[in-house]
């Protein structure tokens, strides 16, 4: 009896593995890491867990999740509310949409499609900032933003990897 109760919060773990994974690197990127201006070329890091997910394991990254740690993020940070969400929403169902394409192609392929949701994703951020500030707000900091959330994403996609492989089947 009781090994069958751990077996089933194990299980529950698993499932929500996806959705703690993009929420706990959302907090490793809001860590002040006291390096001058860090905080204004921070690569998405959080961004990276939701395209692998939702393109990988959309079954277990529903869009509920996606949305909530859309609005953690804007509340660690303290930018605009649902500015995060909105972009992390719309990441997530371009990814979703465009799933059969890139099941089945090489790295390359998927970093390339990771390379255009996260230069949108960049592009809607730097509109939303400048809009709140009411000016055009210098790109620089978003384009290096960019360059190391695409730079990391080999790395983090790895370590996605080793981690899909300890989730549930999927059905």
């Amino acid at each position: 009896m009781m090994n069958a109760v751990w077996q089933r919060l194990d299980l529950f773990a698993r499932m929500l593995t996806p959705s703690l994974t993009v929420g706990a690197l959302v907090i490793l990127s809001v860590l002040p890491l006291h390096i001058p201006s860090y905080s204004s070329v921070v690569p998405s890091l959080a961004l990276m867990a939701v395209f692998y997910w939702s393109l990988h394991r959309p079954d277990l990254l529903p869009a509920v999740a996606v949305f909530l740690v859309g609005i953690l993020h804007d509340i660690l940070t303290g930018g605009p509310m649902g500015a995060q969400a909105f972009i992390f929403l719309g990441a997530y169902w371009v990814t979703g949409s465009q799933r059969q394409f890139f099941l089945g192609k090489s790295f390359l392929v998927v970093w390339w499609g990771f390379m255009m949701i996260a230069a949108a994703a960049t592009i809607m951020q730097w509109v939303f900032m400048s809009l709140i500030f009411g000016t055009l707000i210098v790109p620089l900091p978003a384009v290096f933003s960019f360059l190391q959330t695409v730079a990391l994403y080999p790395l983090f996609a790895w370590a996605f990897i080793r981690v899909q492989r300890s989730l549930p089947q999927a059905a």
